[in-house]
């Protein structure tokens, strides 16, 4: 099958990108390791000042068959060793390592090639990339990922699409570069795609049309859900018909799970013969549509390895990924050099399959805390018609869905105003020594000049309220301790008996 290149959305891009001159100093930086140049040009410290002479890791070693919680015991049957030189070249899988000379040098801002050419193939392995000139970035991770996102594509005043409730960070990070982010209404399936184009088909002409749709597809923080892959496409379809990006931000991606069964006795835990299959048992993204360079991927290992790291990867047209290149030629310069020596080193020994094997693993292990945790929630929470649980398919997080108006003292105390309610039910959880944060925070709020018609940001249950919680940050037993406080928080502020 004959594949096209991408096509061409400069337009999308800010006046700041637009502006950028590309760095003189970085169109030679790649002299540096041409032997037959004595490189005057740059000021690049000698690496022989490094005082790092070599790095040694040890982690599991796939197929993990101990679990990926089990310690490697040093052994060269259970054990990966890794060992980076900081001038010798040694050997990663069918690879090198990346020596501590080069990694902790200036230089190769697009990331590391090493590093590189396992993320390029580990993403078309998964996604099965569907335009020609698509290619990889290394980042410091989505967070970092998200701010040059903003600048590459946005001036103070211009429109961005999210779902009405959104990471809170990503929110903050647009509202301080003068960002409008107008919210699209979402339910337990995700972002509603009728809801968007009913949007965009009433959008004010007056107002300039947003330029991208800021969304978390898989295990949606703060809300859990996940978007089907028909719902993806029908609001990639609506991108090509308004006419605008969208940029997918996917920490939580390799977190799918299976549904979750209430009754213990019909569980069955799904086990995957081949790599193959879990690859293909795997929800679609939006960069495995996208025949047109529509989407930008921002993937992070903070959520399968490490946050520590500070290591990810966008995946997109190099069109795009080269006005993110010459963005972090003057912001980032690279990721950290310590991570990338050791996260390809790692998964250049563990290869593809091995990597599978880790996120498989992970798979069984989320699976058993989400269980967990549904299971207490059950367990432990009013059975009220005013509570709904709505178990993830992915991701960290649950939701506690409330009807404020439930309270008894709703239109009293509380004045009708749900904030109030959720306020104190915040301070009561706290004070029972359990944290769950309230939905509140995560709510996007953005207007344009001229405004939208109210129809647009009308809601169909002002009354509903949550909290998030995760299953990801502790022990089951302190997870099941958790839930039972929390339980016993909304039993006292509702006044249910129990």
């Amino acid at each position: 099958m004959t594949v096209m290149e991408s096509k061409d959305f400069s337009y999308f891009f800010s006046d700041e990108t637009n502006a950028r001159k590309p760095s003189p100093l970085k169109t030679c930086i790649h002299l540096f390791h041409d032997p037959n140049i004595v490189f005057l040009g740059g000021g690049l410290p000698m690496s022989k000042y490094f005082p790092w002479d070599n790095l040694q890791i040890e982690s599991p070693l796939p197929p993990f068959p101990k679990g990926i919680g089990a310690s490697p015991s040093g052994s060269k049957e259970d054990t990966c060793h890794v060992t980076v030189k900081k001038n010798e070249t040694t050997k990663a899988g069918e690879t090198n390592d990346i020596p501590l000379s080069r990694s902790l040098q200036y230089g190769f801002s697009q990331g590391q090639p090493e590093f590189l050419s396992f993320v390029r193939e580990h993403t078309d392995k998964i996604h099965k990339m569907q335009y020609a000139d698509w290619d990889v970035l290394a980042t410091a991770g989505n967070t970092s990922a998200w701010e040059s996102t903003l600048r590459v594509f946005c001036n103070r005043g211009d429109t961005i699409l999210a779902e009405r409730f959104s990471f809170s960070a990503s929110l903050y990070a647009a509202e301080a570069q003068g960002v409008n982010v107008f919210p699209v209404p979402l339910d337990e399936h995700g972002l509603i795609p009728e809801k968007l184009e009913e949007i965009l088909d009433n959008w004010n002409p007056e107002a300039a049309k947003p330029k991208f749709l800021y969304t978390i597809p898989t295990g949606q923080n703060p809300t859990g859900s996940s978007l089907s892959d028909d719902r993806k496409t029908q609001i990639y379809r609506i991108a090509q018909k308004h006419d605008f990006l969208i940029i997918e931000d996917e920490p939580y991606y390799f977190l799918q799970m299976d549904a979750y069964e209430q009754d213990k006795s019909r569980r069955v835990q799904k086990n995957f013969s081949t790599t193959e299959e879990f690859v293909a048992s795997m929800a679609k993204s939006f960069i495995s549509i996208d025949t047109e360079g529509r989407v930008v991927r921002l993937d992070s290992f903070s959520k399968v390895l490490g946050p520590g790291t500070r290591l990810g990867w966008i995946v997109g047209s190099k069109q795009i990924l080269d006005a993110y290149k010459m963005l972090h030629e003057m912001t980032i310069q690279n990721p950290s050099g310590f991570s990338q020596s050791i996260v390809a080193g790692t998964l250049n020994r563990w290869g593809q399959e091995g990597f599978l094997d880790w996120l498989i693993g992970l798979r069984r292990e989320y699976n058993e805390k989400r269980d967990a945790a549904i299971d207490a929630l059950y367990e432990y929470l009013p059975r009220s018609s005013f509570i709904n649980i709505n178990p993830p398919i992915a991701g960290m997080f649950f939701t506690v869905n409330i009807d404020a108006s439930a309270h008894p003292e709703f239109a009293t105390t509380y004045k009708s105003d749900p904030e109030l309610v959720e306020q104190a039910i915040y301070e009561k959880v706290v004070s029972s020594g359990v944290l769950v944060v309230p939905g509140k925070w995560f709510k996007s709020e953005g207007e344009t000049q001229p405004p939208q018609p109210a129809s647009s940001k009308a809601v169909s249950d002002p009354n509903n309220i949550f909290f998030r919680g995760t299953y990801a940050a502790v022990p089951l037993d302190k997870l099941r301790d958790g839930v039972r406080r929390l339980g016993d928080a909304l039993y006292e502020v509702f006044g249910v008996a129990k």
